[in-house]
């Protein structure tokens, strides 16, 4: 299940692309199925450990082009161990809601981000995420946890105040929140309570069920993602450098 639109956010075979915060890896898989060369982190090592098993098994079954590469790294969002203008995508998912200092990590992904580079970010909506919270305090207050509901202005105005450009947005996951609503509301780790297996069963069918329940579970979705998509994505680029010729002409 992809947040990315990754006609939003284009790839070339040779990319290289950071995704940071990678958990289970869904988009670094997608990135290396794409010719990407591709670097997974994320700070928690059994992760890391389990989307590097991933990756070999992935080259080994030919899922990935001839050249493109893979790996999973452990590390901090808030020191990336990477040099500087050394990617040419990064994409940030799901990750950003847990972090108190978010303005630490947009200034670590301009600084690694190539000029001209793109930047995808995605976090939980406003208004389905105040409903999660409002029903669960359990949803939210963990270790690791939500700390912030971003609004989307918000979340643009950060990206531009990082020096970055935003270029487009769009919502996904409809289907998802009222999953998350029900979830809150008969107790989070409750998966056996009815509605909450009836609902998952409808996901389910969503991503492997028989074509013509997919069609109907997508139009679905993408009809009600305006109104109530569980997450909010956005899309940015980073400013290539002025050239000599034109700082001159500039000056001039």
């Amino acid at each position: 299940m992809l947040t990315v639109d990754f006609s939003r956010f284009p790839l070339a075979p040779g990319d290289r692309v950071l995704d940071l915060g990678c958990g289970g890896g869904r988009h670094a898989f997608e990135c290396y199925r794409r010719g990407a060369d591709v670097v997974a982190l994320d700070q928690n090592a059994e992760e890391i450990a389990e989307v590097r098993k991933w990756f070999a098994a992935m080259a080994e079954a030919g899922e990935a082009p001839a050249g493109a590469s893979a790996v999973a790294v452990e590390g901090n969002a808030l020191a990336l161990p990477f040099e500087d203008e050394s990617f040419d995508k990064i994409i940030i998912s799901e990750v950003m809601e847990h972090i108190p200092d978010d303005k630490g990590v947009l200034q670590e992904m301009f600084r690694v981000l190539k000029p001209g580079g793109l930047l995808a970010v995605t976090v939980p909506r406003w208004l389905p995420e105040k409903i999660c919270w409002a029903l669960s305090d359990e949803y939210h207050a963990n270790e690791g946890g939500h700390i912030r509901i971003y609004r989307g202005d918000e979340l643009l105005e950060k990206l531009t105040d990082a020096g970055l450009t935003p270029y487009g947005t769009h919502h996904a996951h409809a289907l998802h929140s009222p999953y998350w609503w029900i979830k809150c509301a008969v107790g989070v780790d409750n998966d056996k309570a009815l509605p909450v297996k009836a609902y998952h069963q409808l996901l389910v069918w969503d991503i492997v069920g028989t074509p013509v329940i997919s069609t109907l579970t997508k139009a679905a979705e993408k009809a009600l993602n305006p109104v109530i998509g569980k997450s909010f994505v956005a899309y940015a680029s980073k400013p290539q450098r002025p050239s000599a010729r034109s700082a001159g002409e500039a000056g001039a």
